[in-house]
């Protein structure tokens, strides 16, 4: 009955290495502990909020309330959606969308996470093709956009691998002192030509279309 009215607790992309679950409370605690035990060597951070920088058992709580503050605030002129990355069954890390007007835009914006004991196994290039096949072929995105602090080279390796062209840059603070962002984006026409694969398949992303303000 939950999922007839939150159609989302069924969306899935699975690749032949990974599958992206939705997040219930079961899988967002998964997520929580994993995130605990270290997404990152403490002396360097690679996110523009530093929510790793919360102690346990803060960051859990905060990272709980995330995933439920995001399905509260969905709506279709501005919506997040994030998934759990499971291989063999064991959720190793995170990968979700920021829009804002993306009925009108069909820009997206990624963002990502793994444990570190999942890090440098290419799950980070796989789980990164799966969200955009989602965003391109499952909701009809044109430009898929992203970011990494200038000296993220993992994030960088990522979408440089990918062919994203870089458009651009800005400062942020992080810790206290700035940090150069690099923009990134991949447009649908590179994506279709140089990312995309057969061996991808997208389920349950019909019944989620009317919520995002989206045509079936």
């Amino acid at each position: 009955m939950t999922h007839s009215i939150w159609p989302f607790f069924d969306l899935r992309v699975t690749t032949p290495r990974l599958e992206l679950l939705p997040i219930d409370d079961v899988v967002g605690a998964e997520l929580a502990h994993l995130a605990a035990r270290g997404v990152h060597d403490p002396a360097f951070m690679p996110f523009a909020f530093e929510w790793t920088d919360a102690g346990s058992p803060e960051l859990e709580r905060n990272t709980m309330q995330f995933y439920w503050r995001t399905r509260a605030e969905l709506r279709p002129d501005a919506w997040s959606l994030n998934f759990a990355v499971a291989v063999d069954g064991q959720v190793v890390g995170s990968t979700g969308f920021i829009t804002h007007h993306f009925p009108t835009t069909r820009v997206f914006e990624t963002g990502s996470w793994l444990g570190l004991a999942y890090q440098g196994k290419g799950i980070g290039t796989e789980m990164r093709i799966a969200t955009l096949h989602l965003g391109f072929l499952g909701f009809g995105g044109r430009v898929a956009t992203t970011t990494a602090f200038d000296d993220n080279a993992a994030s960088q390796g990522v979408t440089r691998r990918l062919g994203y062209s870089e458009n651009g840059a800005s400062w942020k603070q992080r810790r206290g002192l700035p940090a150069r962002s690099l923009h990134f984006e991949m447009t649908s026409d590179h994506f279709d030509a140089h990312v995309r694969r057969d061996d991808i398949s997208l389920h349950g992303v019909e019944a989620c279309l009317p919520l995002l303000g989206l045509p079936q």
